[in-house]
C-alpha cells in the first residue's frame, strides 16, 4: 500500500517535493494557504525567475551550519535541475554572472510547467488551507483553521519563512515546528535593502550607479561586491547591498558596529583619482567645483558630496586646495556610512535563520525528533547568496524529501 504524504506549503520547495513524491508511488496532497500555489515564484528574478545558478556551490549558502547543504546539493544537483525542468519545458538562458532563467524570461513559465505536472500526476491540491496545528502519534493528524482535518503517514512542512507574508510566508511554520518539538534559531530578514545613518538621502534618493560596496564590522573588512547600487530615502539598494545584508544584520544583531563603505568610482583607486582630479581640474580652473564635477558622477551626487566635504560649491576649482581633492578623491572611492538596520519584512527575498539544522537529517530532510516528519526550504535555517541559490536550495532539498517520504 502507497503512502500517504501531506505537503503543507505549495511554494517551490513543496511542489518540487509533491512532484517527486507521487512520481516515486506516494498518494500525495498539498495544503496551500493561498488561492494559489506558487505566489512567489512569481516575484523571483523580477518576474524573470532565476531558478538556478551555473557557479552553484555549497559556499553560496549560509546558515549555523552551511555544510549541512552538501548531501541534497549533490542528490539534486545543478545539472539534474536544469534536466528536470527541461523535460517540463523551460529551456535555459544563461547569463554572464552564472544566473538561469526560463528562455521565456517568464516566472510564470515555471510556475505552470510545475503546476500542470502536479495536476498531471494527480496530486491532490487543496487551496485555502491554513493549517493551524499538526499531531503525531501513529500517523500525523493536520487541522486547518476552518475545522477540516487530513491525516497521513508521512508530512512534509514546505511552509517557508517570514519574508515577502503577502506572497503567504507569514511564519507560521516556525509555529508548526516548535509545537512539534523543534528549536528555531533567531530569524531576520535576508537579501534585503539597508537602512543608514545620515540626512543625505532624500537628496540623493533614485540615484543609481555601478560601484563598489564594502562591508566592514567594528572597522574590520568582512566582504565586499560590485554592480549597481541605487542610494534611496531611507539608505541603499541594489544586488551588491542585498548580498551585504545578511552578514550586515547578523553583525548588527549581536551588538557590533557595522559601516558600508561605498566606491562611487571603482575603477580607480585613491591615489590613481588623486592625480585624476588634479589633472582635470587644470583644464577648467575658472569652473565652479559644481560644474566640474559633472561628468565624472552622477549629477545628483554633486551637492551632497560637496556639503558632506564642506566645500563651497561656487568655489573655483582653482582655489579648491590638494586637501579638499584628496578628501575628495577619498570619499568618492570609500565613502562610509553607518548601517542602522534594514527594510521590514515584506521587502526581504528569503529569510536568515530558521529550523536547527542539527535537528534533521541532511541525507533525507527527515526530523531528528518526530519519524516521518521533513523539513525543507526555507523553513530551515538555511539561506543563499542572491542569484538563484535560494530556489535551488528549494529545489534540492524538496527532491530529498519527497524521495524519502514516499519509501
Amino acid at each position: 500500500m502507497s503512502n500517504k504524504v501531506i505537503v503543507v506549503g505549495g511554494g517551490a520547495a513543496g511542489m518540487m517535493a509533491a512532484i517527486v513524491a507521487r512520481r516515486n508511488g506516494a498518494e500525495v496532497t498539498i495544503l496551500e494557504r493561498n488561492d494559489r500555489v506558487g505566489r512567489k515564484i512569481l516575484a523571483t528574478g523580477n518576474g524573470r525567475c532565476n531558478y538556478t545558478n551555473i557557479n552553484l556551490s555549497a559556499s553560496n549558502y549560509h546558515g549555523k551550519n552551511p555544510k549541512f547543504v552538501y548531501s541534497a546539493l549533490s542528490s539534486f544537483d545543478l545539472y539534474q535541475t536544469l534536466d528536470f525542468f527541461e523535460r517540463l519545458g523551460i529551456t535555459p538562458a544563461i547569463e554572464d554572472d552564472g544566473r538561469v532563467f526560463p528562455l521565456s524570461f517568464q516566472s510564470s513559465s515555471v510556475l505552470d510547467v510545475l503546476r500542470y505536472e502536479i495536476k498531471d500526476l494527480g496530486v491532490r491540491l487543496i487551496t485555502e488551507a491554513q493549517v493551524v496545528d499538526i499531531k503525531k502519534k501513529k500517523d500525523f493528524l493536520v487541522s486547518l483553521k476552518d475545522g477540516r482535518q487530513f491525516r497521513s503517514d508521512k508530512l512534509i512542512l514546505a511552509t517557508g519563512g517570514k519574508a515577502m507574508p503577502t506572497s503567504g510566508s507569514d511564519g507560521n511554520g516556525y509555529n508548526l515546528a516548535r509545537k512539534l518539538g523543534h528549536s528555531i534559531t533567531e530569524i531576520f530578514p535576508g537579501l534585503v535593502q539597508l537602512k543608514l545613518d545620515g540626512d543625505l538621502f532624500k537628496q540623493m534618493k533614485g540615484v543609481r550607479f555601478v560601484g563598489k560596496a564594502s562591508l566592514y564590522t567594528n572597522d574590520n573588512f568582512l566582504l565586499a561586491d560590485k554592480g549597481d547600487i541605487l542610494f534611496t530615502d531611507y539608505g541603499i539598494s541594489g544586488p551588491p547591498i542585498l548580498q551585504l545584508s545578511r552578514t550586515a544584520l547578523d553583525c548588527l544583531n549581536k551588538g557590533e558596529r557595522v559601516s558600508l563603505k561605498i566606491a562611487v568610482i571603482h575603477t580607480m583607486d585613491k591615489d590613481d583619482l588623486d592625480k585624476y582630479l588634479i589633472q582635470r581640474f587644470k583644464y577648467m580652473p575658472s569652473k565652479p567645483i559644481s560644474q566640474a564635477l559633472i561628468g565624472l558622477i552622477n549629477k545628483r551626487l554633486i551637492l551632497p558630496i560637496l556639503k558632506e566635504l564642506n566645500i563651497n560649491k561656487d568655489k573655483n576649482v582653482a582655489n579648491i586646495s590638494r586637501a579638499h581633492i584628496n578628501k575628495l578623491s577619498k570619499l568618492l572611492t570609500s565613502w562610509e556610512f553607518r548601517v542602522i538596520g534594514s527594510k521590514p519584512w515584506q521587502f526581504a527575498q528569503v529569510t536568515a535563520g530558521g529550523v536547527n539544522t542539527d535537528e534533521v537529517d541532511n541525507r533525507t530532510m527527515e526530523s531528528k525528533k518526530v519519524e516521518g516528519l521533513y523539513i525543507v526550504g526555507e523553513l530551515l535555517d538555511i539561506d543563499g547568496d542572491c542569484g538563484g541559490f535560494n530556489l535551488q536550495w528549494a529545489w534540492s532539498s524538496g527532491y530529498v524529501a519527497g524521495t524519502s517520504a514516499a519509501l
